[in-house]
């Protein structure tokens, strides 16, 4: 039953998407569409976790499945307002039915103060106090008015239509093609950007996203959100760029696809439900296609030569400056056919950059491995893993002369 809801809500957005490509192709528009895909995230998920409650038993189930589980079916009420939940229908983020029930219930202050020893009584009776969303929220709004600003102020510059000019395809070196590639794939991030911190700051202004209070006892507020521009902007891999990015659809794909099929094809499964939740513009599919293919490229990167770089401190920090830069370009190489949509605009700038970074991830899968030993790494790290190039500046600082892991993202 679960994966026939899977397959009914993906049929009814793809005729919506089609719907929208034959009617307004390549329009950012705002309309149903963009809801409905937060809307089949819920049900889905919601599929999942009944099915995970009511046929399972736990000894069978993952341990963020057995959290997750749902031992009863939910009643037409809780049902249509999970689906229809306001703060999060426009842009998400999308919660799983049981964080939207301990909201519903405040069930989501109770556990962190009792987790934190701020539970207060008053004649014997538990009090639970909702704390103040008003720093997390005002941040939020600006950092999202900054960048909206950002994106008005310079997109006429750096416009993702250039890359399809004449003169921009064939005069340009190089070089200048991957520079405006980044600036274009950027410009068009910081309007994500605006959409998403926006609508955490909406959910956070109406108690959702409560995770507890940090060492000080401040509340935190970031349980629930789409994106962190820290994680993704200052990334030194592909994959933690990619968790950093639409977090909860990562989840979603992740929990309905990734955690429950074949390792062996979990990866290029994900990579298609993901496509397929999008749309249909070929875009889409030529930037998850080149996800697949440079993710496992860069996977054997990582495995073959990461070691010879752990030995000392200033190794590693030049391979983290390294990888960070390769990052920054590869996201933009790869994903500026998301935003561009069209086949043989891609397929012809491209071939005008000679194909080279989809040459170099060929070479990284079939050729590095047989050429180059693997090197072994030996010593163990400080680094938190989370693979920032902006951590592991700190931690050089920090820790010049201890040693290095194996524990960062691929």
């Amino acid at each position: 039953m679960q994966r026939l809801v899977l397959a009914v809500a993906l049929l009814y957005l793809s005729c919506i998407h089609l719907h929208r490509q034959i009617y307004d192709y390549a329009s950012y528009t705002l309309d149903i569409s963009g809801p409905l895909m937060i809307i089949t995230q819920k049900v889905t998920s919601l599929a999942f976790c009944l099915h995970d409650g009511l046929t399972k038993n736990d000894s069978d189930l993952s341990k963020t499945q057995q959290f997750y589980a749902i031992k009863k079916i939910p009643s037409a009420l809780e049902y249509f307002s999970y689906a229809l939940q306001f703060p999060s229908l426009m842009a998400g983020p999308a919660l799983y039915y049981k964080d939207y029930i301990d909201f519903i219930d405040g069930n989501n202050f109770l556990s962190a103060q009792s987790s934190s020893n701020q539970m207060a009584t008053q004649n014997g009776n538990r009090m639970v106090f909702e704390p103040s969303a008003k720093r997390a929220v005002a941040k939020k709004v600006v950092m999202a008015m900054i960048s909206v600003v950002i994106f008005v102020k310079f997109i006429p510059s750096y416009s993702i239509q250039g890359v399809k000019d004449d003169d921009f395809v064939q005069k340009s070196s190089l070089l200048y093609k991957l520079f405006y590639l980044h600036m274009a794939t950027f410009l068009v991030r910081c309007k994500y950007y605006f959409a998403w911190l926006f609508a955490d700051a909406i959910c956070n202004n109406s108690g959702i996203g409560f995770n507890g209070f940090d060492n000080k006892g401040n509340p935190n507020w970031n349980k629930f959100s789409n994106i962190s521009i820290i994680g993704f902007e200052f990334s030194t891999s592909l994959r933690s760029s990619i968790e950093s990015w639409n977090i909860g659809t990562n989840i979603w794909l992740r929990r309905v696809v990734y955690d429950r099929v074949d390792k062996k094809y979990a990866t290029v499964l994900t990579y298609g439900l993901s496509a397929l939740w999008h749309g249909f513009y070929p875009g889409y599919y030529v930037t998850f296609a080149n996800g697949a293919l440079f993710t496992f490229a860069a996977r054997n990167m990582r495995r073959t030569i990461r070691g010879y770089f752990t030995k000392t401190s200033e190794l590693k920090l030049f391979y983290d400056i390294v990888t960070f830069a390769t990052t920054k370009f590869v996201m933009a190489y790869i994903t500026f056919t998301f935003v561009l949509l069209e086949f043989w605009a891609g397929l012809r700038l491209y071939v005008h950059m000679y194909m080279c970074l989809h040459i170099l991830a060929l070479l990284a899968l079939f050729v590095v491995p047989r050429v180059i030993p693997r090197a072994q790494v030996s010593f163990a790290s400080t680094a938190t893993g989370t693979g920032t190039v902006t951590e592991s500046f700190t931690n050089v600082l920090k820790t010049a002369s201890r040693p290095i892991s194996n524990n960062h993202h691929d």
